[in-house]
C-alpha cells in the first residue's frame, strides 16, 4: 500500500470504527483533477447504501479537517463486495483455497500478474498457485490483489 493511502487509513480507521465498520481498505486514485479516494467497509452484518452515506458523510468532516489530498478529488464508501481487493496481510488467510489475481509493483520471474489459487501465507510472503507451480510473493511487493469470485 502506498504511503498516502496508510496515511488516509491510519487517520480514518478510528472514525470508521467508532461508526461499528472495519475500514477494510483504502484505495486512492491520482488523475489529475478526477483524482478518487476510496474507502472499503465491512460489517458482520454486511453493508448497506446508508451505511456507506453515514460514513461518508462522517469522514468527509475529518478529511476535511486533516486534509490528507492537496486538490479535488471524488470521495467513495463502498463494501469491498465478492471480487474484494486485499490490502493487508492480515486479509489472505480467510481466502485461502479461494482463486486470486495479483499484480506486482515490479516483475518477478518475468512476470507481475498471477491468477491462480491462494494457498495462504509465510512470513510476509503470500503463497499463490498457478497451474502447478507455486510461487511465494512478497506482500510488499504486491501492487493489488483481488478475489476471485467463483462462477
Amino acid at each position: 500500500m502506498a504511503s498516502k493511502e496508510q496515511q488516509i487509513q491510519q487517520l480514518l480507521a478510528p472514525s470508521v470504527e467508532a461508526l461499528g465498520f472495519e475500514l477494510w481498505g483504502v484505495e486512492y486514485l491520482s488523475q489529475g483533477r478526477h483524482s478518487v479516494l476510496r474507502i472499503y467497509i465491512e460489517s458482520e452484518d454486511g453493508i448497506s447504501v446508508d451505511d456507506c452515506a453515514t460514513v461518508s458523510h462522517h469522514v468527509s468532516g475529518v478529511l476535511d479537517v486533516e486534509d490528507p489530498i492537496s486538490g479535488e478529488y471524488t470521495l467513495e464508501v463502498s463494501s469491498p463486495g465478492v471480487d474484494r481487493l486485499l490490502f493487508r496481510l492480515e486479509q489472505y488467510p480467510a481466502y485461502s483455497g479461494e482463486w486470486i489475481e495479483l499484480r506486482l509493483r515490479s516483475p518477478f520471474e518475468g512476470r507481475r500478474k498471477f491468477k491462480g489459487v491462494l494457498k495462504g501465507i509465510e512470513g510476509e510472503d503470500v503463497i499463490v498457485q498457478v497451474d502447478d507451480h507455486e510461487y511465494l510473493l512478497p506482500h510488499g511487493a504486491i501492487e493489488k490483489a483481488r478475489i476471485l469470485p467463483r462462477v
